[in-house]
């Protein structure tokens, strides 16, 4: 238990995705616009990182090294990565057809995002126990969702402010990213596996 809630508190703070490992900055910088947008990637990309971790491991460990097939392991992974995004883009698609046009290129994307190949691929490679990858799936997608989600409410703060023009635009969101990585980055050392 005390494993288990050490590897939630490592991936949603000290090691997260996008603030430490910048992996999925694409989303990040593109979604965290609007916080209704980040919010709904947010819940796409939780649900698609945790099932991709759960069934990257079962397929890894019940069927690629049993068969000493590992050099498949990011072919499998890729694939079932993005059977999960049609999934979720069909389903937004009947669901919220307002959520999915506002996400736009942005959820096929998901298929592409580092950070969920990066969890699926640091499961195996960490030897997690079945339990262990799941949580890690779900710690690891809600350390991506926080960091999205703060960064969306500080740039929808940064709409009102005044800004000089030189740092206005893409300028001013990857200065904030930095200011919020470095803020992270006081987690670090905190806990070990």
């Amino acid at each position: 238990m005390e494993r288990l809630l050490a590897i939630i508190f490592i991936y949603i703070l000290v090691d997260n995705f996008v603030l430490q490992r910048f992996l999925g900055i694409c989303p990040f910088i593109g979604v965290s616009r609007k916080m209704e947008t980040a919010i709904g990637m947010s819940m796409a990309v939780i649900f698609v990182m945790t099932m991709a971790t759960l069934v990257t491991w079962i397929l890894n460990t019940f069927v690629l090294v049993p068969y000493e097939l590992e050099y498949l392991q990011i072919v499998t992974f890729i694939l079932v990565i993005a059977s999960l995004v049609q999934l979720v883009e069909t389903a937004l698609r009947k669901i919220s057809p307002t959520l999915y046009q506002g996400l736009g290129i942005f959820l096929p994307l998901i298929t592409t995002n580092c950070a969920i190949m990066g969890v699926a691929l640091l499961a195996v490679r960490e030897e997690f126990t079945f339990v262990e990858a799941v949580v890690f799936g779900i710690a690891a997608s809600i350390g991506f969702s926080l960091a999205l989600v703060i960064m969306a409410g500080i740039r929808e703060r940064l709409e009102m402010a005044k800004i000089p023009e030189a740092l206005q635009g893409s300028a001013i969101t990857l200065i904030t990213a930095g200011i919020l990585s470095l803020a992270f980055l006081g987690f670090s050392g905190m806990l070990t596996l």
